[in-house]
């Protein structure tokens, strides 16, 4: 298969009249081919998005389920028990419904919510503009891969629906639970409709990938060599090559499971396994042998996601600090450092399976040494903002968070890299506060950083000033409050994944800290539908936005906004490398865009 993309009409000469053939060209698709069943890389990159915070507002209310429960064990909510009767019984949460509550949360956030808007959505959009290219590479496989995504995230909803309800062995669907249908509610047909989805999306994630690999290194402008791509480039591109080398393990996993479950096989269940005081026939499967798969994936794909974060907040903060980014060639070779020690560092999520001491000590020193690049990179980005004046523009403030989470929440896993440390704090609400900081907060505040940031592009319309930075205050300061203090109750010893902590006398005392938490998370949840408000304001009357708002310097900011059918009148020239700011140009501006030719302005990189 090769790249389907017709080339570009050839960009003039400067001096050289302009031909019928250099105009923006006529799009003559109906709404359908357009809006729907399109091929056009910013449509489906829109498309994604829209679905992934769709899918976030389901994670929300699961979210919010949660905190409901903890925060208020014994409560009764009548209202609740009317809307989820099997779920509340006398108006109280059930355990069975909290494990299916909590599993499709997780599967949601990071899936279908994360993948889906920071890495499907704006990797689409933003890979072939900011590389210069007319479109993907392969448009027609790039249209498939959003609606297998959709089918996905339909099937995944389906679940809450069918006998036994959604699946209940937690987002990592550790065996047993995930593969004898008797031992849950939700591990009956809900697991099974879970594997199916996560199968779709796999399908759906491994074209995507594929497809900004492709377009990296095969429709780049003329003059665009990889050391002039811009950071966010480089952090889709490893993350696309990470996905495709780490899916297919779990693709296997997700099969091997299915049969188990369904035809009487053993990959993952072991002899001697009782459940519901019946002894189960099978023998000889290891149910290591799933986490091992598993985490093959689970731990790259936490960089999968990571990643683009860091990618998108480099691109953002240039703008706000007119400085150029600090040490570009050598936070390049991070990521790609990053990239190649992600794949070999998963046993450090099984410190506590029994593994050999020689094998954890052996992933100790693996997860510290990965700390080394992301720590480069890390300095790279507060360097990149040491004196300079900065302007807190909405965008900014979230660039700023993330690398305030970044910081605070890779703090925290240098402990769970430890394997001795590991040991008294796995599966602790330590874990969850270090998540939520890292594969949680990082990419949500890149997430909202970029939809501010792009917008204008995206929808030719500014977002509202006021309302954006209303809407970080509310989103930074409870998310961090809420993660921040986890990482305390997993030093006092909670269990994560426990409905309520009302029956151990040793936990008493996090009560108080459990509801802090909830409030907390009320206020996160109820300060997005600020997000909503400005969000579709903006979209039906915000202000019209010039081409380059930001005075950016990218590619994506030569073209139109939004940009037309094409991208760009006429094939971009790229003359200089991705962050020329704070340099003077003859018409007085402090930055020059990438086609600026060489005679206007002398090329520094």
């Amino acid at each position: 298969m090769t790249p389907t993309v017709a080339e570009p009409p050839v960009r003039p000469v400067a001096g050289e009249p302009t031909h019928p053939h250099d105009a923006r060209p006529h799009d003559d698709r109906g709404f359908i081919r357009r809006y729907v069943f399109s091929t056009d890389h910013k449509v489906i990159g829109i498309q994604y998005i829209m679905t992934g915070l769709m899918m976030a507002l389901v994670g929300a209310t699961l979210a919010a389920l949660i905190r409901l429960q903890l925060g208020w064990p014994d409560h009764q909510w009548p209202l609740l028990a009317r809307l989820l009767p099997s779920g509340y019984m006398g108006g109280v949460m059930t355990p069975e419904f909290y494990l299916a509550v909590v599993t499709m949360h997780g599967t949601i956030m990071v899936f279908f919510f994360i993948s889906f808007v920071l890495v499907s959505g704006f990797g689409n959009y933003l890979v072939p503009l900011q590389v210069g290219a007319r479109d993907m590479a392969f448009p027609f496989l790039n249209m498939l891969s959003y609606w297998i995504a959709l089918l996905s995230a339909l099937v995944l909803l389906a679940s809450f629906f069918v006998t036994g309800g959604a699946a209940a062995a937690g987002w990592t669907a550790y065996p047993p639970l995930s593969a004898v249908a008797a031992a849950v509610p939700g591990s009956q047909m809900g697991q099974t409709i879970w594997l199916l989805s996560m199968a779709l999306f796999i399908a759906s994630f491994t074209m995507s990938g594929l497809n900004i690999v492709a377009t990296v290194l095969s429709v780049r402008a003329p003059g665009l060599s990889m050391m002039r791509l811009p950071l966010t480039v480089w952090s889709y591109f490893i993350a696309s090559i990470l996905g495709l080398l780490a899916f297919p393990p779990l693709t296997a996993a997700a099969v091997m499971l299915l049969l188990d479950r369904h035809f009487g096989t053993s990959f993952f269940l072991p002899s001697g396994l009782v459940v519901g005081n019946r002894l189960l026939p099978n023998s000889g499967g290891s149910p290591l042998l799933w986490q091992h798969l598993f985490w093959f994936l689970g731990h790259p794909e936490v960089y999968v996601l990571i990643l683009p974060a860091l990618g998108i907040a480099c691109d953002i903060i240039p703008a706000f600090t007119r400085k150029p980014v600090f040490g570009y060639r050598i936070s390049v070779w991070s990521l790609v450092a990053v990239g190649c020690l992600s794949m070999i560092v998963w046993g450090h999520h099984m410190f506590v399976s029994g593994m050999s001491p020689f094998s954890g000590e052996y992933f100790s020193l693996a997860t510290l040494t990965i700390t080394v690049p992301m720590t480069i990179f890390g300095v790279n980005m507060l360097a990149s903002l040491w004196g300079a004046k900065l302007h807190l523009a909405v965008p900014m403030l979230f660039s700023l968070g993330v690398l305030a989470l970044f910081g605070s929440g890779g703090f925290g896993g240098l402990f769970l890299g430890n394997a001795t440390a590991d040991m008294q704090l796995h599966d602790t609400y330590f874990v969850v506060g270090h998540f939520h900081m890292m594969i949680g907060g990082v990419t949500l505040m890149a997430t909202f950083g970029a939809i501010y940031f792009w917008f204008p592009k995206m929808f030719g319309r500014m977002m509202n000033e006021a309302l954006g930075k209303t809407h970080f205050w509310l989103t930074f300061v409870p998310f961090f409050t809420i993660f921040f203090m986890q990482h305390f109750l997993g030093l006092q010893g909670a269990p994560r994944r426990y409905y309520a902590f009302t029956a151990y006398d040793y936990l008493q005392k996090t009560r108080g800290q459990n509801l802090i938490i909830s409030l907390a998370a009320m206020f996160l949840i109820a300060g997005q539908l600020v997000f909503v408000v400005n969000f579709v304001w903006s979209l039906i009357r915000g202000r019209i936005a010039e081409q380059n708002p930001w005075s950016a310097t990218t590619l994506e900011w030569t073209a139109p906004s939004p940009p037309p059918h094409g991208n760009f009148d006429r094939q971009p020239v790229v003359e200089r490398w991705a962050y020329e700011y704070g340099v003077h140009t003859h018409d007085g501006a402090d930055f020059a865009v990438q086609t600026l030719p060489s005679h206007q302005m002398p090329v520094t990189a």
